[in-house]
């Protein structure tokens, strides 16, 4: 949630996310329902077709405008949106519209599972990459305690820093500035280093924030 979500709502990964896309038919009498419904349906059956069935939902509900229901998806959070009215329909396409950029596309039933299955898997990808790129934006390697300090005060973020490993100076850091340990990166390459407050040898660094 804190990681993805943007001021509309939330943002899910395709992979843990309850319905990875939603359908919605856009009609105005019910003929146009009848003709909207039964393609939507015709999506669902083939996107069905993979053998890890695809989390499908079809929204239609007759006492929401489309663009409340359009809303209301987004701030779910739901990975795809594939809007269908009748002009969609003639054409034998459903227009694809993705969560995490907002980018629409129409694209023809035909080529519509394919190009659903490899959607979600890019969308997986760009936030992965989205959230690891902030992070390592954010993410500030120090020296010495003065420096720790500054880059709280004008930069915020995670702070990587050697620590000699005792709760006195961890405590004195949190009194200080009001960072404590977020964690000691398991997968960080041990390194000989000073601790940032004592002087003293260390062999481990550990990452510093506030908790907000």
């Amino acid at each position: 949630i804190m990681t993805h979500s943007d001021d509309d709502g939330l943002v899910l990964p395709p992979r843990i996310a309850p319905i990875q896309v939603i359908i919605i038919p856009i009609f105005t009498n019910d003929q146009e329902l009848k003709e909207t419904m039964a393609f939507a349906d015709e999506i669902v059956k083939r996107l069905h077709t993979r053998l890890d069935k695809l989390k499908v939902k079809i929204d239609a509900r007759p006492d929401m405008r489309p663009a409340e229901k359009f809303f209301h998806w987004v701030q779910q959070g739901i990975p795809l949106r594939i809007e269908v009215g009748p002009r969609d329909v003639a054409k034998q396409a459903g227009m694809v519209a993705r969560r995490d950029n907002r980018d629409k596309q129409l694209v023809p039933i035909d080529e519509i599972t394919q190009y659903v299955t490899n959607l979600l898997d890019e969308i997986q990808l760009n936030l992965f990459r989205r959230a690891l790129d902030f992070q390592k934006r954010n993410t500030h390697k120090v020296q010495s305690y003065k420096e720790f300090r500054e880059i709280l005060e004008q930069q915020g973020g995670f702070i990587l820093a050697h620590w000699n490993g005792s709760e006195e100076v961890e405590k004195k850091i949190k009194t200080d500035t009001k960072a404590t340990i977020r964690c000691v990166p398991l997968q960080h390459e041990s390194t000989l280093g000073k601790c940032i407050v004592t002087g003293q040898a260390s062999s481990q660094e550990a990452l510093f924030g506030i908790a907000y």
